[in-house]
């Protein structure tokens, strides 16, 4: 006797997929609207930021985790499907940003996503930079750039600001990802610039390895590449000041709707940054 499902029952339920990396981060780019309201934290708050992150690598993860929270923060840990390394996500409830820390590997360089949802694609790509290189830490701005006093990448009153002051501070290189109209710089792919820095051993490797991968790059240091240098950028001053590394790249729109092309761009910037 064969034995059936009728039409009026109803079908197995799906496994459902848990959420990952790559769905919270874009998720958490597209709630960020120009219109949000947004209050910047206090210099305290800052520095309680700062010092709670320091805690998430070592043994006091739960006491950063009951500090994060007290700031409106929320700790998960788990294990990246794509790369097996195990990292701790904290994500603000008010607007105070998003950070990444790979737990696998002592932070030793810095991803830098200032503008998610507004240039389009930088999230994707500083989550691909953030897994190209074991011992990061990306930060996500938490404001869509046009929010009243929610550009991080121009003002310093922002935890974005304090927590890539601190890894300025501990020499911690960064790199920054922007993105730009093709059409305000035509037949160029990439722009790289060291921000108020001067251009070191590193960010020459970058800047020969992006070229290298066949991507047509215009180096600050070379020849005039705009207003796209980020010479104003307040992260890059930070890191002039305190003589540490710091990699101003922005990206065409070209490149960052074409994967394949944004993939070389990661590699490159990954085998320049990383011995």
């Amino acid at each position: 006797m064969l034995v059936g499902i009728s039409g009026d029952d109803p079908p197995p339920a799906a496994a459902e997929r848990p959420p990952n990396l790559d769905d919270m981060l874009t998720d958490f780019a597209a709630r960020l609207q120009p219109n949000a309201s947004y209050q910047p934290p206090t210099a305290d708050e800052r520095k309680d930021v700062v010092a709670a992150l320091r805690l998430v690598q070592g043994p006091d993860r739960d006491r950063a985790a009951d500090s994060l929270r007290s700031l409106g923060f929320t700790m998960t840990v788990d294990t990246d499907a794509v790369t097996g390394r195990q990292y701790a996500l904290v994500v603000s409830q008010r607007a105070w940003g998003a950070y990444v820390v790979d737990l696998s590997k002592p932070t030793r360089v810095a991803v830098e996503v200032p503008h998610p949802n507004s240039d389009l694609g930088t999230e994707r790509i500083g989550l691909a930079m953030f897994r190209a290189m074991p011992g990061s830490t990306l930060l996500v701005a938490g404001t869509h750039r046009r929010v009243e006093r929610g550009d991080v990448a121009h003002r310093t009153d922002s935890a974005f600001h304090a927590v890539a002051a601190d890894l300025a501070e501990r020499d911690v290189p960064q790199v920054q990802v922007h993105g730009f109209h093709d059409d305000s710089l035509p037949d160029t792919d990439v722009v790289i610039s060291p921000g108020a820095g001067k251009p070191g051993s590193a960010i020459r490797r970058v800047a020969d390895a992006i070229g290298d991968a066949g991507l047509v790059t215009c180096r600050s240091w070379d020849r005039d590449c705009g207003k796209l240098e980020g010479t104003r950028n307040e992260q890059g001053k930070v890191a002039a000041e305190h003589g540490a590394v710091f990699v101003h790249v922005e990206t065409s729109r070209s490149v960052r709707d074409a994967e394949q092309q944004w993939t070389k761009l990661v590699q490159a910037i990954a085998s320049g940054l990383i011995d």
